[in-house]
């Protein structure tokens, strides 16, 4: 399918199609059937799709001809557009047009380049929300109820030989601000889990040497990804790979056993698992009867949600640890659907904790320093600083989230953001 959009772009097709009815004869929504020929030579049979300004995908007249696949016709076919007016789309240039006519804001914009590199069911959902405006919505709503008190605040900057006007209540501005502040507080901490639905949750698989999680990777992955050896320190540094289960992207983290050692190498990758331990949103922490009692392993300050497994069941069928806490698995003969349940468990709980998600890193960018602004609001108003300091702090919150739905915004973001697209979305 080609789509040509634009002021002309009906005119333009029209000087290329031939069928019982011309297209700018054609209403708005109707499909032609005809052909594409020129100077007598015949194309090919195509279907043409007629949107009009401003009911289409970009906002402008539209045209969507969908011709046969061949890459000579497609290529013949943009060729004879261009020789008839047309010029060749870049990256991005549809949806940017629709942002440009106030067809979507900046962050449905994006949420269609999500949409489109979505690797999972649940970023593709994370994306299909957005793009339907969970985030402008929330963030419009916001920036609407602050923007009425700083036009009251700057109301009073213009009366400001009369000191005892005050056009807006302090109290009312408090409790907004208060409001303003914990949803925000809320957005930022989504973006954790948001980031994680769309580059994968982070899932570090741990525990001392030879506990078999080089094993329960490959088992979980469905193939040989590390390397397996009775020999401990065998794996040196972190091995990843990712996984989808129920629709839940997994970035899986195999990491060097946990031990103290005096090899230099091994005490790196050792390093290397504890950071992996760090930035983990689940970790996954594989004893064996070996090391049954070895939980000094995991330190207390984790932030991550920790799954303690039992490997090796399949070395005793009648195995005396019955430690409720503990899921019982066998790597090697892949018995591990316990496991997996409870990965999907906890990832699906986190992504309950919030109705409206971020995901990108622009957007967390702007909204802390709204975040920031409003708490030096509060701060203010607490110290009943002037309003000429308010409407200062104000106009920054009202700013950083005008940034990120694209009401203020530079050309130099908007090329950033619509050159990662596809050509011709």
């Amino acid at each position: 399918m080609i789509r040509v959009s634009g002021e002309q772009s009906i005119s333009i097709v029209d000087t290329l199609f031939q069928g019982r009815v011309s297209l700018t004869d054609t209403p708005a929504n109707v499909v032609r059937h005809g052909r594409i020929e020129r100077n007598g030579e015949v194309l090919d049979e195509v279907l043409c799709s007629v949107f009009r300004a401003p009911h289409s995908f970009t906002g402008e007249d539209t045209v969507e001809i969908a011709c046969h696949g061949s890459l000579y016709i497609q290529q013949e076919l943009l060729r004879w557009l261009i020789d008839a007016g047309c010029c060749a789309a870049e990256p991005g240039e549809f949806t940017k047009r629709a942002f440009l006519n106030g067809k979507m804001d900046l962050t449905q914009s994006e949420a269609v380049a999500d949409l489109i590199a979505a690797q999972s069911k649940a970023e593709k959902d994370l994306a299909l929300s957005q793009l339907r405006g969970s985030v402008s919505t929330e963030l419009a709503n916001l920036r609407e109820r602050l923007l009425h008190f700083t036009s009251l605040i700057e109301l009073e900057l213009d009366f400001a030989d009369h000191e005892e006007l005050e056009f807006a209540d302090r109290t009312e501005l408090k409790e907004l601000a208060a409001e303003i502040e914990h949803k925000l507080s809320a957005l930022l901490a989504s973006f954790r889990t948001g980031n994680a639905i769309r580059n994968g949750i982070p899932v570090a698989i741990v525990g001392a040497p030879n506990v078999g999680k080089s094993t329960l990777l490959n088992a979980l992955l469905g193939e040989q990804r590390a390397i397996v050896s009775d020999i401990q320190g065998t794996t040196r540094d972190t091995v990843e790979d990712t996984l989808i289960l129920d629709g839940i992207l997994f970035r899986l983290i195999d990491t060097a056993g946990l031990r103290e050692t005096n090899d230099t190498i091994e005490n790196m990758g050792i390093e290397r698992s504890r950071k992996a331990i760090e930035k983990a949103q689940i970790i996954v922490h594989v004893i064996d009867d070996l090391t049954i009692d070895d939980v000094r392993l995991i330190d207390e300050g984790v932030k991550g949600t920790i799954i303690h497994v039992l490997n090796k069941i399949d070395l005793s069928p009648i195995h005396p640890f019955t430690h409720s806490s503990y899921i019982p698995i066998s790597a090697k003969n892949n018995e591990i659907e316990p496991l997996k349940q409870e990965l999907v468990r906890i990832a699906k709980a986190s992504m309950e904790t919030s109705a409206v998600m971020l995901s990108n890193a622009r957007h967390y960018e702007a909204i802390t320093r709204a975040h920031e602004a409003i708490q030096r609001v509060q701060e203010g108003l607490q110290a009943g600083l002037s309003g000429e300091l308010l409407s200062m702090d104000l106009q920054d919150c009202l700013n950083a989230l005008g940034e990120v739905t694209g009401q203020i915004t530079n050309q130099e973001v908007l090329t950033n953001i619509f050159s990662k697209f596809c050509i011709g979305k």
